[in-house]
Order: C-alpha cells, then structure tokens, then sequence
C-alpha cells in the first residue's frame, strides 16, 4: 500500500477564480488522484494554467460521488446549472464516473 501524504495545494482553472474568491464556489470535485484531502486543513489555491496562488481554503469534508447521483445542490455548490456541471466534469474527466467531493471555505 501506497501512502499518499496529505496535500497542501490545489488548483482551478482561471475561469473558476472569481466563484471562488466570492465565495459561490463551494466545493470541487475531482478524481480518485485528489482524494487525499483531509478535514480540517488548509490548503495554497492556484491557478491550474500558470500556478498564481489567489488564495487558501479550509478544507470542511471529503466525500464519494458517483456521477450518475451529481444534483442540482451540487451545481449551486458549484455556481453552475446541473447541465453546466455535467458537461464540465465530462470534460474534465471523460470516461470517470467516481468522484471525490472536496468541500470548502475561503480562508
């Protein structure tokens, strides 16, 4: 088995930067590659294109999604419609249908 060490960063895309500093993106969702995200911590948020930090977050829970169960509470969590969030979890991750709920605070 494998240990993963508890990460102290993340990344967006640029296009998700404002959401976040505003405080309408609340939670992330990402592949099992991400899931090492611990309750509790606070992580260095960067841009994904070029590694500007914008800002940290409080890390409040971790949890399984199966995509087939993503709803409209996860899109408002996301500030986007359900259709918006499929299309962009799709693109992101083509072919994944089991996710990490990574959910948060602006620090």
């Amino acid at each position: 088995m494998v240990h993963k060490t508890m990460p102290d960063k993340i990344t967006f895309f640029e296009r998700f930067e404002v959401d976040i500093l505003s405080g309408k993106k609340t939670i992330t969702i990402r592949d099992e590659s991400e899931r090492f995200y611990k309750v509790g911590s606070i992580v260095d948020v960067s841009t994904f294109e070029d590694n500007r930090h914008f800002a940290k977050i409080g890390i409040d829970s971790v949890s399984t999604l199966i995509f087939d169960e993503l709803n409209a509470r996860h899109a408002e969590q996301e500030n986007m419609t359900l259709v918006e969030l499929k299309s962009v979890i799709s693109e992101i991750y083509p072919g994944v249908t089991q996710f990490y709920v990574i959910e948060f605070h602006l620090i």
